[in-house]
């Protein structure tokens, strides 16, 4: 019997369709990632072609590990004022804001999936940097960091980087999710993200991989096949205030979550996406701050664009069983 599950963190029902269901092993594809190069002179992205992109915003080591710098196709302008407009019922704010990439590593074939502890720290350093320093630009409202894994994913250019962008207005989907935290706080004493870490170490079925600071589950109510989420235990609300120690610890699990992916879906285009407040508001008792990732493994249709409502034909606790059994090539266990 198929079932409706609610999100509780993105308030979207979702349709766990059992009747259409496939085994976690049919979403397995070829692999098709980019290997063997680990220069590509036709990539912007390569040492030695630092002068076709934008000027660094910041570089990590000489020669470089982590560099970032001005998307060249920003969406958004740096220069000027977020000016609001009002004529009539139009309501426009100028494009002003941030928006920077994020090149992860000088190799062309460098896959996030396999990089060292040592070769995750500084990549993990540059997101707290660029997302601190985006905050400081006191046009920016609201900052979101994402990683495009893949052409299904959105990403046009093989060679692994991160994007980054600050917004002047806070994104409704943002505001309205707040607003519920704070009611839930309100009506329960606790934050909801809290709650579900628990109920979800509790339960035990979802959870993916974990270690001292980190928790990586399929939620209860999954919008995709094998949707994840990386939650830090303890209740932080910007990943600002994240230290040295934690980052170190979030490699690890992101590292062994993208590996998992890697080896038991045949390298499937994925979407990274950092949710967090900013800096200022790091102290918030109704919000925590996490890591979602989507493997782009099944196609929205019209059902959903028409509806808000997703449909999952992968059972979250069976997607999460058999990513638990896939075999870290990293340690040699499953």
């Amino acid at each position: 019997m198929p079932e409706l599950r609610l999100n509780l963190i993105t308030r979207e029902w979702v349709i766990i369709a059992t009747e259409r269901a496939h085994r976690p092993d049919e979403f397995r594809r070829e692999r098709s990632h980019h290997a063997g190069v680990p220069v590509s002179h036709e990539c912007p992205f390569c040492p030695g072609q630092e002068a076709r992109t934008p000027d660094e915003t910041y570089r990590d080591g000489t020669p470089w590990r982590v560099r970032a710098f001005p998307n060249k196709f920003s969406a958004l302008s740096q220069q000027g004022e977020p000016r609001r407009l009002v004529t009539g019922l139009k309501r426009t704010v100028e494009g002003v804001g941030r928006h920077e990439v994020i090149v992860e590593t000088p190799r062309h074939d460098g896959h996030l999936a396999f990089l060292s502890e040592a070769e995750f720290g500084p990549i993990l350093s540059a997101y707290r940097h660029r997302f601190l320093a985006l905050y400081a630009d006191p046009r920016v409202r609201h900052v979101i960091l994402f990683k495009n894994h893949g052409e299904e994913a959105g990403t046009s250019l093989a060679h692994s980087h991160a994007q980054i962008v600050g917004t002047p207005v806070v994104p409704l989907q943002v505001r309205d999710r707040l607003v519920e935290y704070i009611h839930y706080l309100d009506s329960s004493g606790e934050c909801l993200m809290c709650r579900i870490i628990a109920d979800e170490r509790g339960d035990g079925t979802r959870i993916v991989a974990e270690n001292e600071r980190f928790v990586a589950f399929v939620p209860y109510a999954a919008l995709s096949p094998f949707h994840m989420w990386i939650f830090p235990k303890d209740h932080h609300a910007s990943f600002g205030s994240i230290t040295d120690e934690a980052l170190a610890d979030l490699g690890r699990v992101l590292g062994k979550i993208l590996r998992t992916l890697y080896l038991g879906l045949g390298d499937p285009p994925y979407n990274l996406v950092l949710r967090s407040l900013g800096p200022d508001e790091a102290e918030v008792d109704y919000f925590h701050w996490y890591i979602a990732i989507v493997p782009r493994v099944a196609k929205a249709a019209g059902f959903e664009l028409g509806s808000g409502m997703y449909i999952n034909t992968a059972l979250p606790e069976e997607s999460a069983a058999f990513l638990r059994g896939v075999r870290d090539s990293a340690s040699g266990k499953a």
